[in-house]
């Protein structure tokens, strides 16, 4: 009886990871899709427009805006599949999972996109990035810039760079919606059920 039951409660678990799966599949694909429209503007803008100046509060804004996409994520996910209820490390895993796979897509594109498309885009990045240091900064900024341009002919560091760009403010966004969107099932739903 006792296999039975823990067989029982083991397809329930798959049943759900599946399903979870799903919704971060979903949603962390659309997410790594509009990182991905992103860049290519971004990276369009700084070839195109030799005026262009970044603005970093401007482009974390919109990263937590595009990462507010977990939130969807994990309420779809707790509403629609565990009626409601959710506990903060479930809702954060589904939030990170969703994190991880929208940067995950980010981080392939641009390494494709880096490598067979713009392999120069470093050789258009810095002069942008150095007109807009303080004369009092510039030498410091520049051994900075020839670092990273250092850095960039290997590969791994390419993928690891990328990656900090991204990943840290999804694992943020999907670490306050899950506090936000955790639920505790009341006394009188844990009684009926």
């Amino acid at each position: 009886m006792n296999s039975f039951a823990f067989a029982d409660r083991s397809f329930a678990v798959n049943l759900k990871n599946k399903q979870m799966n799903r919704y971060v599949v979903i949603f962390g694909s659309v997410l790594g899709t509009i990182l991905c429209a992103n860049l290519f503007y971004m990276v369009n803008l700084c070839y195109t427009n030799p005026d262009f100046k970044s603005n970093d509060i401007l482009g974390y804004a919109a990263l937590v805006i595009v990462f507010s996409l977990t939130f969807f994520g994990i309420r779809n996910y707790r509403n629609k599949q565990l009626k409601g209820i959710i506990s903060l490390g479930k809702a954060f895993k589904t939030g990170a999972l969703i994190a991880l796979l929208g940067s995950t897509v980010y981080v392939i594109v641009w390494l494709f996109y880096y490598y067979l498309f713009v392999p120069d885009f470093l050789d258009v990045y810095i002069p942008h990035a150095l007109k807009e240091v303080p004369a009092s900064d510039l030498a410091v900024k520049t051994k900075e810039m020839e670092s990273l341009k250092e850095m960039y002919k290997n590969p791994l560091f390419v993928i690891l760079i990328t990656y900090s760009e991204v990943l840290p403010v999804g694992l943020v966004v999907a670490f306050i919606s899950a506090l936000v969107l955790k639920r505790k099932p009341n006394a009188d739903t844990s009684r009926t059920n």
